[in-house]
């Protein structure tokens, strides 16, 4: 489960190394045989959400056994806090026109649904032949009820979780597992 030592504020172990590796392989099959070339005849575009997703996007871009681009967006709605503000802002967007283009839209976490939903609103308004979403974990309780995820790694519960590049003010991103976090407050 990966060589770092636990410390006090990491708790339960939800997904293993393995078992991540072993759904992101998956979800990268799925994504293959699903999501082709746009009408130019361009591959789709996987666009992945800063900082959170980039190990999890590393790990599906080699997982998708197709030819696909690859792009980042930057936003911020948690700063240091474990929960979101609310308010979502883009800090860095797209490279690429991705209008007429396949894009999929890559998260690490949908928690209360606000930055998905931002996220696509401003995307389909670049108008991409299509827009699919895709998120390593979704928790119980998606507030935002209309959500469609269409690739989903896991289901979590209520937890605050890290590890997989899920942090705490910047911390344990580098966790090969995914655990809860057991806050010193």
């Amino acid at each position: 489960m990966g060589d770092y030592p636990v410390a006090e504020d990491v708790g339960d172990i939800l997904f293993s190394e393995k078992e991540i590796a072993d759904r992101v392989v998956e979800m990268g099959a799925v994504i293959a045989a699903e999501v082709g070339v746009d009408p130019k005849g361009r591959p789709p575009l996987l666009v992945g959400v800063l900082k959170g997703s980039v190990i999890f996007v590393a790990d599906l871009v080699r997982a998708i056994t197709a030819p696909i681009e690859l792009d980042f967006l930057a936003v911020s709605s948690y700063g240091q806090a474990t929960q979101s503000s609310g308010a979502v802002k883009i800090l860095k967007d797209l490279d690429h026109d991705i209008a007429g283009r396949n894009v999929i839209l890559v998260e690490d976490i949908i928690d209360s649904g606000l930055t998905l939903r931002f996220l696509c609103k401003h995307l389909l308004a670049q108008q991409p032949a299509s827009l699919k979403t895709c998120a390593m974990l979704v928790r119980e309780g998606v507030r935002e009820p209309d959500l469609t995820i269409d690739y989903v790694g896991f289901r979590i519960p209520p937890a605050f979780v890290i590890g997989y590049g899920l942090d705490v003010a910047q911390r344990y991103r580098n966790l090969r597992y995914i655990a809860t976090y057991r806050s010193r407050e």
